[in-house]
């Protein structure tokens, strides 16, 4: 059995958005009954690069994970590729799912696999392959985000940044159209950082690794200055609101106030 080259779909006419939410409320992960972020009117174009700022428990996890379609908000419209996320049998909303990537803060990956298992775990699972099948993709993966010498290696016994960027490379294994980062260069010294900065303006350029296509990006964090000369579009978290900030300009005055201000209360 051969694994499915990975997914390509039609990109969205310029009239559909990639990612469009109307009133949408989003409730915390941990807590369903408490609203992080409400009222959040949002459109994301195809090649997009935004930046989601908020300071901690500002609801930056919560909103990443609501936009990957993890879960489904509470209130409003979320329309993925044109398609909204309802209420209903998983196989219907899969095809759409499947265009979203989400590198989780920290990877979230899966101790008892390798790195290389990790990866792979995708591939196989949605193209019904065998590891063995799915080995010329994962290689490219390994060389792109420099973990070939940990493939064999389990996720606990690498630091945070390579694991990290094991996460990259599983959210990227089907060839997304969007890509969501949580909070990808915290924790980061000055080094690393750069290399996610430098990574993530190629995939938005268009590299190879995603069929030369310009990957819509979606990131957050909770300082805009790395993003100044990266990014194309910015928001803010605050207050349980969702503050368009649009481009560099306005996202730079905005960046003290982030800073500055109290964190967002959780009731």
């Amino acid at each position: 059995m051969t694994a499915a080259a990975p997914a390509t779909f039609d990109a969205p006419s310029a009239s559909s958005p990639a990612l469009e939410m109307i009133d949408v409320t989003v409730t915390s992960l941990k807590d369903p009954a408490r609203v992080v972020v409400e009222g959040v009117n949002w459109t994301v174009g195809a090649g997009d690069f935004w930046v989601i700022g908020g300071l901690h428990a500002s609801g930056k996890s919560d909103f990443l994970a609501l936009a990957a379609g993890i879960v489904r908000p509470t209130r409003g419209t979320y329309r993925v590729f044109g398609r909204a996320l309802v209420g209903g049998y998983e196989n219907e909303l899969l095809a759409a799912r499947l265009r979203l990537g989400l590198v989780f803060d920290g990877g979230q990956l899966l101790n008892h696999l390798t790195i290389a298992e990790n990866i792979a775990l995708p591939i196989c699972y949605h193209g019904d392959c065998a590891p063995a099948d799915a080995a010329a993709r994962v290689e490219e993966l390994l060389e792109l985000t420099g973990l070939a010498p940990w493939a064999g290696e389990t996720p606990n016994t690498i630091s945070r940044n390579w694991q990290q960027r094991a996460g990259l490379a599983r959210a990227l294994a089907l060839n997304p159209e969007v890509l969501f980062l949580d909070s990808p260069l915290t924790g980061l010294d000055p080094r690393d950082a750069a290399w996610w900065l430098e990574i993530l303006a190629q995939l938005s350029a268009g590299h190879p690794i995603v069929s030369g296509r310009a990957l819509t990006l979606v990131v957050s964090g909770d300082d805009f200055r790395p993003w100044q000369d990266r990014a194309r579009q910015f928001a803010m978290l605050k207050h349980k609101q969702f503050l368009n900030l649009g481009n560099r300009p306005e996202a730079a005055r905005e960046a003290a106030l982030l800073r500055e201000s109290p964190a967002v209360e959780v009731n």
